[in-house]
């Protein structure tokens, strides 16, 4: 157990070892012990936030072009985020950017994290970049922040800021379909460009679009923290 959260980026093997004495760390709902082995198919969580075992677990982050899918595949034979992300097995997107926005997207095979990650008791932020069609109004402002009824559903950003006439940037924990399109819509306005900067605690502007990297153990952590800064 000590040994594989080490590999992890936990720390070293002694404070590892201190992280199961502390029993902060469970393994399919029970506290671990100093000694337990684990499997690749154990659930293993660190202060509640899955921590992937199996060796050929990757985690990729991506910066997004426009034009490009996010699904592993697509019928109507578009590029997918897949395409562009050199992996040594099968990897998904973690949520999705519809095919006309941009940025950052992380590609894993390690379920319980992107489960984590998407379940909105993760409370992992995602930050955005919005241009719209036309002069920001503080009512757009306002309705933004107090949240819109659309389909029956209340969208709401979580934090908004208005950078000059006609660009925002805008904080999302809610992660609903094409949320800020929809949003935006609703407030009769429309967006020109719309790329996402940050999610939790990952940002990285010197990724070129089109452009991936692996994740460092740093940034695991924080994400499995639920989005605390990266040391």
């Amino acid at each position: 157990m000590q040994k594989a959260l080490a590999v992890r980026g936990y720390g070293s093997r002694r404070a590892c070892e201190a992280l199961i004495e502390a029993g902060r760390v469970t393994v399919n709902g029970e506290i671990a012990r100093l000694g337990r082995r684990v499997m690749d198919s154990d659930l293993v969580l660190v202060d509640g936030a899955p921590v992937g075992i199996a060796d050929t677990l990757e985690y990729k982050l991506l910066n997004k072009p426009i034009g490009v899918v996010s699904t592993a595949s697509d019928p109507q034979g578009r590029p997918t985020v897949v395409d562009l992300v050199p992996s040594r097995g099968r990897i998904y997107p973690v949520g999705r950017l519809d095919v006309a926005s941009e940025g950052l997207l992380i590609l894993t095979n390690d379920g319980p994290l992107a489960d984590f990650l998407m379940h909105p008791r993760g409370g992992v932020e995602k930050e955005y970049l919005v241009a719209v069609d036309r002069r920001v109004t503080s009512q757009l402002l306002s309705s933004l922040r107090r949240g819109i009824e659309i389909d029956g559903e209340i969208l709401v950003a979580k934090r908004v800021g208005q950078l000059s006439a006609q660009l925002l940037r805008i904080v999302l924990k809610q992660g609903k379909n094409r949320q800020i399109r929809r949003m935006m819509q609703g407030c009769g306005f429309e967006v020109t460009r719309l790329v996402r900067t940050r999610i939790g605690p990952l940002s990285d502007p010197s990724l070129a679009p089109g452009a991936s990297r692996d994740l460092t153990s740093a940034e695991l952590i924080a994400l499995r923290g639920g989005g605390g800064s990266v040391s």
